[in-house]
């Protein structure tokens, strides 16, 4: 059994959409980024990674490739499930907290787990999603960004 930790945080801008939990949310601002920005999956992945020792997103995904650019972030969290299932992996569970003052996250909580669980070819169960505002502190506060905490468990297959 292995533990992983992620972290991620991305801008939030007028005109972008913004992509979390692999569904489009409605709200006046999106993130920036150099793929669909979906910070809740960047941690998801980052988390997987680490458990599995297999450094971060940016090193198996770098934005510096131009293939990425405007990727769904849904295909890079398929290949990170291969790659922990290539080194004998199985998910035990991912936990989730996204950090947004606006839009308010609850209301997409179960349809952001049923797209995940799918993606991960895992029961929703084992994914779990909460959401918190950071009390109109900081930049999330200000709504000028949005970030996310993600721990996950991995187990021998």
């Amino acid at each position: 059994m292995r533990i992983g930790y992620g972290y991620d945080v991305h801008r939030l801008a007028e005109g972008e959409d913004l992509w979390l939990g692999g569904i489009l949310i409605p709200h006046t601002k999106g993130a920036v980024g150099h793929s669909d920005a979906d910070v809740l999956i960047h941690v998801i992945c980052d988390a997987l990674l680490g458990a599995a020792d297999l450094r971060d997103i940016g090193f198996h995904f770098p934005d510096t490739d131009p293939k990425y650019k405007g990727i769904d972030s849904k295909k890079l969290l398929s290949e990170v499930m291969n790659k922990i299932r290539t080194q004998g992996y199985e998910l035990g569970n991912v936990d989730v907290t996204v950090v947004a003052e606006k839009p308010k996250i609850n209301p997409h909580i179960t349809e952001m787990k049923a797209c995940l669980s799918e993606v991960m070819g895992v029961e929703a169960n084992q994914v779990s999603i909460k959401a918190t505002t950071s009390e109109r502190l900081g930049f999330v506060g200000l709504e000028d960004g949005i970030s996310a905490h993600a721990v996950a468990l991995i187990l021998k297959s």
